[in-house]
């Protein structure tokens, strides 16, 4: 029979599936990636790696592995062959765009309106309710106050 053809046994009264030992040593079994989440609405993260000589007994590996002592809720196991990797250059490093915009620390407005309230007695716009900057006391925690 060819190594592709399902065999099987009749065992009392029933057609029982045949399962040869796996050809080949664990050098040539394909490799699986393993995906697991932790708990429930957290990403999938990568776990490791196995080698199987098939999908039924990579994910008993798996189940073993990551799913034994309950610390994964969900597990993926993917043959290495079929995961996709984009090398496009475009995609993973757009060219340069500036973006300054996005980032707080190019503001001064606050700065601004601080020295303009400090210098002013007319009114200027500015969040009600503001906590004034405390009074300047000594410049080391050591140094004795003149008043006293």
């Amino acid at each position: 029979m060819a190594a592709t053809e399902a065999q099987t046994v009749v065992q009392d009264d029933q057609a029982v599936p045949v399962r040869h030992p796996a050809s080949g040593s664990g050098a040539t079994w394909p490799i699986f990636e393993v995906f697991r989440q932790e708990r429930a609405g957290q990403p999938m993260q990568h776990a490791g790696n196995l080698t199987a000589p098939d999908a039924d007994m990579a994910e008993l590996y798996a189940r073993e592995f990551y799913g034994r002592r309950n610390e994964s809720i969900r597990i993926w196991v993917v043959p290495r062959a079929t995961v996709r990797e984009i090398v496009d250059a475009d995609l993973l490093h757009p060219p340069a765009v500036d973006r300054s915009y996005r980032i707080v620390q190019g503001y001064t407005v606050r700065d601004k309106l601080d020295q303009a309230r400090a210098h002013g007695e007319e009114h200027i716009p500015g969040t009600p309710g503001r906590k004034a900057r405390p009074p300047a006391g000594p410049k080391t925690a050591m140094e004795i106050p003149d008043d006293v």
